[in-house]
């Protein structure tokens, strides 16, 4: 849906009107009209007469006249002509009895789609990596399970996605679990853990190694996941995993662009810290990823969501559908670590 936005010399600090389509929506004037009015216009045009209207609509023979009159007066219009008989349309009345007939009919689709089992649209977040890999896999199989349930994808960082679903912009976020969600709002439930790599250029001498450690990949440059000058950049996982082993190395560069980091390296900047799901959405070219060798340095990732007494079937058949797909699996690695199945608040990982 659009908007039209009136200046001051239009309409002073009146609200925006929707647009939908090319035809602007005044919902102040949606109140001055009901739908019996319509309903009996119609059925007057329909059946030929205000006699076979009534008794096609159960009702009197004077109401239907009286809604027909009413409709007329709301729109300054003569929709019939009751000078002859059976009444019948007048230029006006032909001219709007096809709008008339589409509000009815899209009243049959709206029940029509609130009766259907299980249909809805979800606002699903996603980081690049987790967009490339994960949601394609879930658009097939609600496709081939839950054809009404629809996904709209919204990209952010891990960061912007935990703000976009506390303020309700996305129903769901496919994101880290840090940086944290400081919010007893959302809860989570952990669909993979995915291991860290280095990352080095195609000729660096540890490109050859099958494993390097945190230390080693300390006395270089790095380049981390983050954004300069990000106040939640010490959250993410490659700078807990340095903290944790008593290590500062020198963050030359930081970025949540997987090809960014990659191009970054390929040019000699420094080594990259990522997680592996990122090296296997990217095009890695002129550099390898070798695994750390150093306990912990993992990314976990799973689906959140605000906590809420109204019950939505759609968003709960989104999250069993992502439960139930493939964790990611990458070449440097046996095989991904299995995924966990709790449902926790957000915190349960502080």
């Amino acid at each position: 849906m659009r908007f039209l936005v009136f200046g001051r010399g239009d309409r002073g600090n009146l609200p925006a009107i929707p647009v939908i389509g090319d035809i602007p929506m005044d919902l102040s004037r949606v109140g001055e009209y009901r739908l019996d009015w319509i309903a009996s216009f119609v059925a007057v045009a329909h059946h030929g007469s205000f006699s076979a209207a009534a008794k096609a609509l159960y009702r009197s023979q004077p109401r239907v006249s009286s809604h027909v009159a009413a409709l007329e007066r709301l729109l300054g219009r003569r929709l019939l002509d009751r000078s002859v008989q059976p009444a019948s349309l007048t230029p006006e009345g032909r001219g709007l009895l096809p709008q008339a007939e589409e509000i009815l009919r899209r009243l049959d689709r709206l029940a029509e789609a609130a009766s259907v089992s299980m249909s809805g649209t979800v606002r699903i977040g996603c980081y690049p990596s987790v967009a490339a890999y994960l949601y394609p896999l879930a658009v097939h199989a609600l496709r081939a399970t839950h054809p009404l349930v629809r996904l709209v994808l919204q990209e952010g960082s891990s960061v912007e996605l935990g703000t976009r679903l506390l303020s309700g912009e996305v129903d769901l976020a496919v994101r880290p679990l840090h940086p944290l969600i400081n919010s007893d709002l959302v809860a989570s439930q952990v669909l993979w853990r995915e291991p860290l790599v280095a990352v080095f250029r195609g000729d660096h001498p540890l490109a050859a190694a099958t494993s390097v450690s945190l230390a080693q990949a300390a006395s270089l440059p790095v380049i981390s996941i983050g954004e300069s000058g990000d106040q939640h950049s010490y959250q993410y996982e490659t700078n807990l995993a340095f903290a944790s082993s008593g290590l500062q190395p020198v963050i030359s560069e930081r970025t949540n662009q997987p090809q960014t980091l990659i191009s970054l390296v390929r040019h000699g900047l420094g080594v990259g810290i990522t997680n592996s799901l990122a090296m296997t959405t990217a095009d890695t070219e002129g550099v390898t990823p070798v695994p750390l060798s150093d306990a912990g340095c993992e990314r976990i990732v799973a689906a959140w969501w605000r906590r809420s007494v109204h019950v939505s079937p759609a968003l709960d058949t989104v999250r069993a559908c992502l439960g139930r797909l493939p964790p990611p699996r990458w070449p440097w690695a046996a095989s991904s670590r299995p995924r966990g199945t709790e449902e926790t608040g957000a915190d349960a990982f502080t």
